[in-house]
């Protein structure tokens, strides 16, 4: 796998696009506020921004801080959704839905009210579902995780922020909540300590935009891994992007699809996610968030980026 930066005169696509975003961002006056109910990502600059786009042979173009490791957080319940369902397949989907939710990420009266089943694989209690399910097949579903995604970065050197982790666990309540919540219905199998460990692991793996973009290219290939091998069927990576546009971005998915027409999925952490099957994955990255928890300068690239290259799936 290539890994490189192109410098803007050698490069006939992606790159002048990338610094044509990067200026217009710049200019941009409000980026929101970084997500302080996690006292590890409260500190992090509004204003630092990073992009990059990865092609399908490895290629990565890259503009701003797009080498420097931020905290993926909810990017992550892409590739762990991706890990059980090539495990157990539609089994899965009898204990979590594939519907927007229209309320936050991590609502309680939403589970309640439907009996302990989460709507989405991407909002907490649905996440938590499926990190429980991978546990009970791989006794260790954030190594397994983290074992994905530096295979598919190419960076072996990816690993846990354990300070975030524990930042996490320390204001962790209302995950344990919603964990102890799906237990009382029957929908959760590992023991909520055990859970609640390895879910929170998970979202603490730092990584860059280029290592997150390049991670992400085996949806644009219809499931394939940059090996070679196949993680999902070419239906399942349908699934996972479907799911990915309609619930990437929480109770703003519409608006997200709306401006920026790819598969995404953000994280609090100020990263998002984006596929454009067969030619390209993106991550971009701005610590500054909306009321709904998405990056303010990162949706606005994204829209950028689809309206310069006329990329998206409509």
């Amino acid at each position: 796998m290539v890994i490189m930066a192109v410098p803007p005169s050698s490069s006939p696509t992606f790159q002048p696009v990338l610094e044509r975003i990067a200026e217009d961002v710049e200019r941009t006056p409000g980026r929101g506020r970084p997500a302080d109910y996690i006292p590890a990502l409260a500190g992090r600059d509004p204003r630092a921004f990073g992009m990059a786009v990865a092609e399908l042979d490895g290629t990565v173009y890259g503009v701003g801080d797009w080498q420097e490791p931020f905290s993926a957080q909810s990017i992550t319940k892409v590739f762990t959704l991706a890990l059980d369902l090539a495990r157990e397949g539609d089994e899965l989907w009898e204990h979590v839905g594939r519907e927007p939710s229209g309320t936050p990420f991590n609502s309680l009266v939403q589970l309640e009210y439907e009996n302990g089943i989460p709507r989405n694989p991407f909002i907490n209690a649905g996440a938590l579902v499926v990190t429980d399910r991978l546990q009970t097949r791989t006794g260790d579903a954030a190594g397994e995780l983290l074992a994905l995604l530096r295979a598919e970065s190419g960076n072996p050197d990816l690993d846990f922020d354990e300070e975030v982790a524990a930042s996490e666990t320390a204001h962790g309540d209302r995950n344990a909540a919603l964990a102890h919540l799906m237990v009382s219905y029957g929908n959760i199998d590992n023991p909520v300590p055990v859970l609640l460990d390895q879910y929170f692991r998970q979202c603490s793996i730092a990584a860059s935009c280029a290592d997150l973009a390049l991670a992400a290219t085996f949806l644009a290939r219809h499931g394939v891994r940059a090996d070679g091998t196949r993680l999902l069927s070419r239906s399942q990576a349908k699934q996972v992007n479907a799911i990915m546009l309609t619930c990437g971005t929480y109770d703003a998915a519409g608006d997200f699809a709306y401006r920026v027409g790819l598969p995404g999925k953000s994280g609090v952490g100020g990263g998002i996610i984006a596929v454009v099957p067969e030619r390209c994955a993106l991550c971009v990255w701005s610590p500054g968030l909306d009321e709904r928890g998405n990056s303010v300068a990162g949706v606005a690239a994204l829209d950028r980026f689809t309206t310069l290259t006329g990329l998206s799936v409509f």
